[in-house]
């Protein structure tokens, strides 16, 4: 059951006092007065189309795992706004909200609603799914930004406040510690380089603020762990830090541009331990020629155990680590050979992915970006974005599913698929994994 009470603005006789003994309790209010502004509640309207008519039979619905809705068309003013979550205004000059990406994901509007009750429709400046985030302006006056903190310094027994719009209710503010720093590997993002925090962050704190005592920004809410999607003290969020370079990024080039090191690794078993000589760390399982670390002396069978002062010691580790990391800049790499330890520097080279947009690469497929990415040690061709309404799209191709062949033609590259597409003008045979399925889609 939930008891709602309305409590009277004016203290009562029945209160508590603000003075006991001469000193006044403490309290966060204060500080709260002057954050809570600066987050705002996030809506979207979205725009979904129909699939392919075969994915709307249910048994191949319940078979390939799609989503169980049936046939529908929505416009932006079909429906009212849906509240999916929260943002923190970071620029109040620009107008600059800091989200997460799978709060405006597939929205064809999105609007935001400020504490003092106006509403603004925002432009989406940029996404990096990534790292799940993303950056939108609105224009409006007397705007009220929270400053960055350095999320470096934190320390875990810090109190936090969460602040953001759980379940719809309206703005809720919560209080904490930090539970732990460095969390990866979860399985949430790509790039995980987490704060967990015991402050309550429900549905719908997505993309709020997690600040200090000083009401200084040090995290974006972003996910919890729990039944039912209920909170039970395990909370994520991206450091302020991380947060704050990929919005500069996005602010500045539209898009984030993530490095590469030309390595490829595998976890350092008990075996493997015993051969190298090294406890905790990760394998050189390949090197590619001319890359950064070929270029900086680094070869199969060296043992990472630290990237940029990030210790190394799973897969996942160092894909995070890497990840961070941006083109140009200088890193240290420290790694064991023949049982000695050795460092070297580097500077980080420019991800050598082959992008194409399915326009460029034939008209039926507007609205699609093929990438070449690796995948267990393999390159294979993956869809990495799909626009909300375009044609493949409504087939139901999404995000994430990877090309298997193309008019018959297996293809393992970009190349490959422009070579099977142009096999056949205005129609292409697709077959598509998905997760341990695979289906076959014909865009035409």
């Amino acid at each position: 059951m939930l008891l709602l009470v309305i409590l009277p603005s004016a203290v009562t006789a029945g209160g508590l006092p603000a003075i006991v003994d001469g000193e006044p309790l403490p309290s966060l209010a204060p500080m709260l007065e002057k954050t809570t502004p600066a987050v705002v509640n996030i809506s979207t309207r979205g725009a979904v189309r129909a699939a392919n008519p075969l994915f709307e039979d249910p048994f191949f619905r319940h078979f390939f795992d799609l989503p169980g809705n049936s046939r529908r068309e929505r416009t932006p003013g079909a429906r009212q706004p849906q509240s999916l979550g929260s943002g923190v205004i970071v620029d109040a000059e620009l107008g600059l909200v800091v989200t997460n990406n799978h709060v405006i994901e597939n929205a064809a509007e999105v609007l935001v609603t400020l504490t003092d009750g106006r509403e603004f429709s925002a432009e989406i400046i940029g996404k990096d799914p990534d790292a799940d985030i993303a950056v939108i302006r609105i224009e409006a006056d007397d705007l009220l930004a929270l400053s960055w903190a350095d999320s470096d310094q934190l320390r875990v027994g810090d109190f936090v406040v969460a602040i953001g719009n759980p379940f719809g209710l309206g703005q809720t503010v919560t209080s904490g510690i930090v539970s732990a720093l460095g969390r990866s590997g979860l399985g949430i993002e790509e790039i995980e380089d987490f704060i967990q925090t015991d402050a309550s962050i429900n549905p719908g704190n997505s993309g709020g603020a997690l600040v200090n005592l000083r009401g200084e920004l040090v995290g974006i809410n972003t996910a919890i762990v729990g039944p039912s999607g209920g909170n039970v003290g395990i909370g994520f969020a991206i450091p302020s830090n991380l947060a704050s370079d990929l919005m500069q990024q996005l602010v500045n080039e539209g898009e984030v541009r993530r490095g590469k090191l030309g390595i490829s690794v595998q976890e350092l078993t008990e075996e493997l331990q015993q051969i190298f000589g090294v406890k905790k760390g990760i394998v050189i399982s390949g090197v590619e020629k001319d890359s950064s670390a070929d270029l900086a002396g680094l070869a199969r069978g060296d043992v990472l155990t630290e990237v940029d002062g990030r210790r190394v010691s799973s897969v996942n580790e160092v894909k995070n680590a890497i990840g961070l990391l941006r083109v140009g800049e200088q890193i240290e790499i420290k790694f064991v050979r023949d049982r000695q330890p050795f460092s070297t520097e580097l500077y980080v080279g420019e991800s050598d992915i082959t992008t194409i947009n399915g326009e460029d690469l034939a008209g039926h497929l507007d609205g699609v970006v093929f990438e070449n990415v690796a995948l267990q040690q393999q390159q294979v061709v993956a869809i990495t974005g799909v626009r909300t309404g375009s044609p493949m799209a409504r087939y139901g191709l999404r995000r994430g599913d990877i090309v298997l062949s193309a008019n018959r033609m297996v293809v393992t590259s970009v190349e490959d698929l422009i070579d099977a597409v142009s096999l056949a003008t205005g129609k292409t045979l697709f077959d598509i994994q998905r997760g341990n399925n695979s289906q076959l889609v014909l865009v035409q």
